[in-house]
């Protein structure tokens, strides 16, 4: 059975283009030179794309590999056409309120795709073949996915498009029960670094992970996502603080507590369900009826939890010409859902797999917001150990190499590697156009941005560069540039971190209001990432033979 649902997940439509006629149609076009026609390389490069779009065009869009169809509504306005890639992204989002929702989310497109679920604490030996499809995930919110391709030998390279499944937002306190002047409030925490103004006068309300008992001696980790507006952080009114408009300042501790309810005799707990002993002392009990009345087991059942709040507005396609897209987690959800479509999307092209040497894998780290030191981030093994274990491990159509030791295989295997760190980037602002440095300013639907910076903020460098931007010229891809001025600032990614074990070039979308409750990208940039990664996956292994560093 299995078998058959991954034949049928080859056979199930996948679209990743929306407008592909009229970039076939600008890359055949004339150029400036007295009207002169593209040269025979640039014919044939046209038409080499426009073979692969034909083979995604031909496929309908009805039954995408897509989060899980519990989904929360996508506001989408009438107007010109959104993409299809940008529609199935604000799905995505919708769907993912946690880190651990968009681990989840991944997954149930990776499974409607055929992948087959590993284990860490178990051998892969004798479970992997060539052309095969898998994945790992650890912690519920972090995620490891890889595809072999058919002429794979030991020690060769794996090439990964890295990124992060966590977002700034505010957290549960592992005691939040809070009352203050009649009101019930839960005491919350801040997570990484928000633009926390943006909170204030939001419908929001909580998503994350409980720990559930079964039975007295087996517990399980469920998701839970309540999809109605339950807390709010309310500002204080203009009349008592009339400066509001000259500097909104506050205190994260005493001034950004969201408001549950009122102590009012309706929200009285049930005294005939029982928590566990304690947990009521630190939580409200209504909380812990609600979170039992959404999992529907009794509140004695709740043992833990990590609970997240969220903007419960869903995402919205905006603009005059449905251009932008507005929506939370963008940073660094859109590389996520662009990374698994594009592995997902990868395997169609069946002549690219069949000739493949190498891996292709996606990784999605959490914690990236706050350092990624921890057994689920960028930081820990979760990678390396991947690829450790692929260097070397049996693979059912592959010789084993007897030339060389383990060790040997993975440190050629880690040689011939190549990761793009993929997050956002900053899209030049019409109020501060003066904080981009004036010849490094990306702008929306321009496509992906390749970041810089001498302090290796970020990893990119001349090499890793320069092979990217071939990748995207395969692709027909535009690619953009940037770097933060002098007396600005870097941020920084999981770029550096990784860079001290492959080669690594960090990119992002454009976008605005980066660690707002609420962020703005262009909705035709999806599919422009798709394209790139797809491209990626498809013929780095031929642009890395064509560049000679070291030798």
């Amino acid at each position: 059975r299995k078998a058959q649902q991954a034949s049928s997940s080859l056979s199930r439509p996948i679209h990743l283009r929306q407008h592909r006629a009229h970039h076939a149609a600008r890359a055949e076009r004339p150029s400036n030179d007295g009207g002169a026609l593209c040269s025979p390389a640039a014919a044939a490069a046209a038409a080499e794309r426009a073979k692969r779009r034909a083979l995604i065009d031909s496929r309908d869009t009805s039954t995408h590999p897509s989060p899980p169809s519990s989904m929360s509504s996508v506001a989408l306005n009438r107007g010109p056409a959104v993409p299809a890639a940008a529609r199935r992204f604000l799905q995505y989002v919708a769907a993912s309120p946690s880190p651990f929702h968009a681990t989840a989310s991944s997954v149930s497109m990776l499974e409607e795709a055929g992948f087959t679920k590993l284990h860490e604490h178990q051998s892969w030996n004798d479970k992997l073949y060539v052309g095969g499809r898998y994945y790992v995930q650890r912690n519920q919110s972090s995620l490891v996915a890889f595809v072999i391709g058919k002429q794979f030998t030991p020690g060769q390279g794996v090439h990964i498009i890295g990124a992060h499944t966590d977002s700034p937002h505010l957290r549960i306190r592992p005691i939040s029960k809070r009352s203050k002047e009649g009101y019930l409030q839960c005491s919350v925490e801040t997570y990484g670094g928000g633009q926390w103004h943006t909170w204030f006068d939001r419908d929001l309300s909580l998503a994350g992970r409980v720990i559930v008992a079964q039975d007295p001696s087996n517990f399980v980790s469920r998701l839970v996502h309540i999809q109605r507006p339950l807390l709010r952080v309310p500002t204080l009114a203009i009349h008592l603080n009339r400066s509001v408009n000259e500097a909104f300042t506050f205190n994260h501790e005493d001034q950004l507590q969201p408001i549950l309810g009122l102590a009012s005799m309706l929200n009285e707990p049930d005294q005939s369900m029982a928590a566990v002993p304690g947990l009521s002392a630190k939580h409200h009990p209504v909380l812990l009826e609600l979170l039992a009345q959404e999992l529907d087991v009794p509140v004695s059942a709740i043992q833990d939890f990590e609970l997240s709040l969220y903007d419960t507005q869903p995402p919205a396609v905006g603009g005059v010409s449905n251009e932008f897209l507005f929506a939370p987690r963008i940073d660094n959800q859109m590389s996520c859902f662009c990374a698994t479509e594009a592995l997902v999307a990868s395997v169609l092209d069946l002549d690219a797999l069949n000739t493949s040497q190498s891996i292709r894998a996606i990784a999605l780290f959490d914690h990236e917001e706050v350092g990624s030191v921890s057994n689920q981030g960028a930081e820990s093994n979760l990678l390396w150990s991947m690829i450790h274990r692929l260097s070397h491990l049996h693979v059912n159509g592959v010789e084993d190499s007897t030339a060389s030791s383990a060790a040997d295989l993975s440190e050629q295997s880690l040689a011939r590697s190549f990761l793009i760190s993929s997050d956002t980037a900053h899209a030049v602002h019409p109020n501060y156009a003066s904080v981009h440095e004036e010849n490094l300013r990306p702008r929306m639907n321009a496509g992906p941005v390749i970041k810089v910076n001498a302090k290796q903020r970020y990893a990119s460098n001349a090499v890793t560069s320069f092979l990217l931007r071939r990748v995207a010229q395969k692709a027909g891809v535009p690619v953009q540039e940037f770097e933060v001025r002098n007396d600005c600032a870097c941020g920084s990614t999981i770029g550096p971190m990784l860079s001290k074990m492959v080669r690594t070039v960090d990119v992002g979308n454009p976008q605005l209001s980066m660690h707002s409750i609420r962020e703005v990208c262009g909705s035709h940039d999806v599919d422009y990432k798709i394209r790139l990664f797809v491209e990626f996956f498809r013929s780095f292994e031929q642009v890395d033979r064509e560049l000679h560093i070291d030798d």
